[in-house]
């Protein structure tokens, strides 16, 4: 039977969004994602009336709950087209497009890399469970580029432990908002959630964990856009450590967030033109993209390396940039 709450906003409440609110009740036991996937399914009112997740609580609203019964989540293979850089028995690189979740969670139940992996190889690495069969790391859903895939559990073990020493090395490309000051540089902070909004990652002064991105500026771009010049930058970066929205995190932090990251400040801006606003839409994620990837092959102990450029989208973003 679904399960049914009933919660009064007390008096004392502050006007946060009704999604944090509800995150932190413990009775709710909900993460914010599912929150908000209920919300639009219209399982969960304000009053009696359907709520948006931006909705600002006010002491003495009541909010009702019907929250469904866990559906077992049956993972079946998908006929999905994949772009397969590199595969042998006991791994694969693949190129997964901006746009595609990795492996199946809440709100994403088909289309995700692992429903195509699983059409499209015969044996993957039992580790990481049946959920997650072969993925030995995560790219998030907008960012393109290349992803290590398991297929067996020796090399699942490896290619693992090759991300924990950091000796499978990964290098990012992105299109990022501004100049930087030097070619190069790096960057060390602690990252954690943010405290107001747990949807997002941010730059803490105590706790969260140690994070640090080399980055280094390839091109430097002056466009513009109606009636003005604005800066931008086409920058490679690589991790020292691997943090959830790392690179992300820290490039907005430098002023330097990634176009089309609507999270971190690299979306809105009332300067860009229709035009460059196309571009970004295009994209389907963000400018951010795994294009380098070494590792030491999880049999052999052989170094390999693999190099996919950025999709047609990004690179139609990066040209329309180039030109003053």
């Amino acid at each position: 039977m679904p399960r049914q709450l009933e919660i009064n906003i007390p008096a004392d409440s502050s006007p946060v969004r009704i999604d944090s609110w509800l995150v932190d009740q413990p009775e709710v036991g909900l993460s914010r994602s599912y929150i908000q996937h209920l919300m639009e399914q219209g399982d969960i009112l304000l009053n009696g009336k359907p709520v948006k997740s931006s909705h600002k609580i006010s002491p003495g609203e009541t909010v009702y709950l019907t929250i469904p019964d866990p559906q077992p989540m049956e993972v079946k293979p998908e006929n999905i087209p994949l772009d397969v850089v590199y595969e042998d028995e006991h791994f694969a690189i693949i190129n997964k497009p901006a746009g595609m979740v990795v492996h199946p969670a809440c709100g994403n139940y088909t289309g995700t890399l692992v429903h195509a992996l699983l059409y499209h190889f015969e044996s993957l690495s039992g580790i990481g469970g049946v959920q997650r069969p072969g993925i030995v790391h995560r790219l998030d859903k907008g960012t393109s580029g290349l992803i290590a895939v398991a297929k067996t559990d020796l090399a699942h073990h490896s290619l693992s432990g090759q991300l924990k020493t950091r000796t499978l090395s990964r290098r990012y490309v992105a299109l990022v908002k501004g100049h930087f000051h030097g070619e190069d540089g790096y960057i060390e902070t602690q990252i954690g959630r943010h405290p107001a909004d747990r949807k997002r990652m941010t730059v803490l002064k105590e706790g969260g964990r140690v994070a640090g991105t080399f980055y280094k500026s390839l091109e430097s771009y002056q466009k513009k856009l109606g009636s003005e010049t604005l800066p931008f930058s086409y920058v490679e970066c690589k991790l020292t450590t691997g943090r959830t929205h790392q690179i992300r995190v820290h490039l907005s932090y430098l002023s330097h967030p990634v176009l089309g990251d609507d999270i971190y400040g690299g979306l809105t801006d009332a300067r860009f033109t229709n035009k460059m606003k196309d571009l970004m839409e295009a994209l389907q994620g963000i400018a951010l993209h795994a294009r380098v990837m070494g590792l030491k092959h999880p049999a052999t102990q052989e170094y390999m390396e693999f190099t996919r450029e950025p999709g047609p989208a990004f690179q139609s973003l990066k040209e329309f940039l180039s030109q003053p």
